[in-house]
């Protein structure tokens, strides 16, 4: 059980309930009433509380769990221990996911303008937004409904964020015209100036950041994360794409729908990225490259060319991963042959 000084859990639920939220069919002991009350991994779980199986590693788990429902794929249904309540499902991972919710579902800001917060006449809060201690928001800023701005947090002037949107401790925005739903995690910095600069050996001269950030609906930034403005084209960033923690987006930086980019990855200025393409953690892209949708690059990758739809890639220079492991394999066979 989540520790309740943090965490307070809803329910109960009933099998039939977390069927019918997830889109699992009750099979196995198939109690459709057996009342739920937690969630808890295969090891621990007991007969009231709801886990889930979603890696082959944890069969020996599942086959002795003490859990009383199991999210489980069809075709591992069969090795379930005597008396266990499956839910069937092709996602095991993403049904817990919409259970877990459920249980711990979070809870909306308490509304209301903290002793210490700055607020300019001329911005605009949405009914029922919480402004925590000594936030700062600027002339014009437009904040959504039910947003929640979080301590020390600075929304500069002009600023647009839609409904639902929750920007943690420390966090700066400007320039930027945010979605619904949007998460930024503490930390994060959103518009700043792009590093943008004419070489010259006398002294280089700064190219004005002109351009905005531009977030859809429910993206995720996390924490100590950076966004640059856009040097007169925007920087964009599609809906539904996760931003993992220590991640560097330069300037003019264009990504699609439903990417994933993991920590301390690194997208250089005016690169594209089509849609649901995943980053590994610490990989980088030089500037101006186009990615194609569906694209893999795998973690510590140095990206230096365009990337096709759906390739996977890995390495420095990153190159096909069944071409990476050939170049792998012939290294080791030369440095066998010469230790010999």
């Amino acid at each position: 059980m989540a520790d309740p000084r943090f965490f307070s859990v809803a329910g109960p639920f009933n099998a039939a309930e977390m069927a019918r939220r997830s889109g699992a069919v009750i099979a196995g002991a198939a109690r459709a009433d057996l009342l739920l009350r937690d969630v808890a991994p295969l090891d621990t779980a007991g007969p009231d509380q709801l886990s889930w199986l979603d890696n082959r590693k944890y069969l020996a788990q599942f086959r002795t769990t003490g859990a009383g429902a199991v999210f489980v794929q069809p075709g591992l249904a069969g090795q379930a221990p005597p008396g266990v309540t499956l839910l069937l499902t092709e996602q095991p991972y993403r049904a817990y996911a919409v259970a877990a919710q459920a249980f711990y579902p979070e809870p909306p800001p308490v509304p209301g303008i903290a002793p210490g917060a700055v607020v300019d006449p001329s911005a605009r809060l949405g009914e029922g937004t919480a402004v925590e201690a000594n936030a700062v928001i600027g002339a014009g800023v437009e904040i959504g409904r039910r947003c929640l701005i979080g301590a020390n947090s600075v929304i500069g002037a002009a600023s647009v964020l839609g409904d639902d949107v929750r920007v943690g401790a420390n966090v700066s925005i400007s320039h930027a015209l945010i979605g619904a739903r949007v998460r930024l995690y503490p930390g994060v910095r959103i518009g700043q100036d792009g590093f943008g600069f004419a070489l010259d050996p006398k002294g280089h001269v700064k190219v004005p950041q002109l351009g905005r950030v531009i977030i859809g609906d429910d993206v995720e930034i996390g924490a100590n994360s950076t966004v640059d403005r856009g040097a007169g084209p925007d920087t964009v960033i599609g809906a539904g794409t996760m931003i993992d923690n220590l991640v560097q987006i330069g300037h003019n930086v264009k990504i699609g729908r439903g990417c994933v980019l993991v920590a301390q990855a690194g997208i250089a200025g005016s690169t594209r990225l089509g849609d649901h393409v995943m980053m590994g953690a610490q990989s980088g892209m030089i500037g101006h490259l186009v990615i194609g949708s569906g694209a893999r690059i795998a973690g510590q990758s140095g990206v230096m060319r365009d990337i096709g739809p759906g390739e996977s890639v890995m390495g420095y220079p990153a190159s096909p991963i069944k071409e990476f492991f050939r170049q792998h394999a012939t290294l080791l066979r030369l440095a066998k042959r010469k230790s010999e």
